[in-house]
């Protein structure tokens, strides 16, 4: 005969049993919150603010010794990840630029401007391609960090545009980089409408969220989960990048996109831009450079 209870005892077991995982559940899920995001692509490690490629190591800020992998779109060089330059084709169309973000209102004004296509770096100028036009005399000498795969800054828009003329392109106008960044639809961000992580740009590395401590930019391409829709990459945080200077004043341009400093989401987003005088250096400022399209 079953003794009086017996057969309640499974069920009762069962309800322990799950009550001590759903405890479990929570405990992993704070712990996990609690620990920083992940920001560094397959291929690349994190090192205090840096992501540095497998196999290397941190020495002050800078990546250092040869890597075993890097992220996708990356080769290991003796000297660290450099990413592979090629341009991409951005089509024509027309660019929306209106406060449709509530974090813009106030911050630009809504206007439209046709855009034909063009022809954009996938990367920002990295140390190792202006590397190659200062030894060809025709860029002004810079301080290097020594690794030939970090975004290049700290040039002014008029060397900037220099590199550009010996890459044979130029500098980006407002409205180009602006078109690359949000696209015929208006895109929050390069990527898309969401999803502002550490994993897809390089931005919050200096007080958080994403790191803390950065003295200047990462490499480039070392966050492909950020390219675009034509596959420019870092066109949201890394360096900001300078724009053209144009009439009535050319004191002045624009410099889009945000930089590693950001620590806001905000300042990624692709109407984000700052006004600086052409003269500017600055660790948070670097370049890329447009081409006519062919057939364009």
């Amino acid at each position: 005969m079953t003794a009086p209870g017996a057969r309640g005892l499974p069920r009762i077991a069962l309800l322990f049993l799950a009550s001590a995982l759903a405890l479990l559940a929570v405990v992993l899920l704070a712990r996990s919150r609690a620990e920083p995001p992940a920001r560094c692509a397959a291929g690349m490690i994190a090192l205090g603010a840096r992501c540095c490629g497998e196999g290397q190591r941190l020495e002050g800020e800078r990546c250092v010794g040869a890597p075993s992998r890097c992220a996708i779109g990356m080769e290991p060089s003796p000297s660290g990840c450099v990413a592979t330059a090629r341009k991409v084709r951005v089509e024509g169309g027309v660019l929306r630029v209106g406060p449709g973000d509530w974090e813009a209102q106030g911050v630009i004004a809504a206007r439209e401007a046709t855009i034909a296509p063009f022809l954009i770096d996938a990367l920002e100028i990295d140390e190792h391609r202006y590397d190659a036009c200062l030894r060809e005399g025709a860029c002004t000498k810079l301080p290097l960090s020594g690794e030939p795969g970090r975004a290049l800054c700290g040039l002014t828009a008029d060397e900037a545009q220099a590199y550009c003329r010996w890459a044979g392109g130029s500098l980006p106008s407002r409205d180009q980089l602006a078109f690359a960044a949000a696209g015929k639809t208006g895109r929050r961000y390069a990527w898309g409408d969401t999803g502002a992580v550490c994993r897809r740009a390089a931005w919050g590395l200096v007080n958080g969220p994403c790191a803390e401590g950065a003295l200047g930019p990462e490499l480039t391409g070392a966050h492909p989960d950020g390219a675009s829709p034509e596959g420019a990459l870092d066109l949201a945080g890394n360096v900001a990048e300078w724009t053209l200077p144009e009439p009535p004043d050319a004191r002045v341009t624009e410099a889009r996109g945000g930089s590693f400093a950001d620590g806001a989401a905000n300042g990624i987003r692709a109407w984000q831009r700052r006004i600086v005088p052409v003269g500017t250096r600055s660790p948070e400022i670097g370049a890329r450079c447009v081409y006519p399209a062919p057939g364009g």
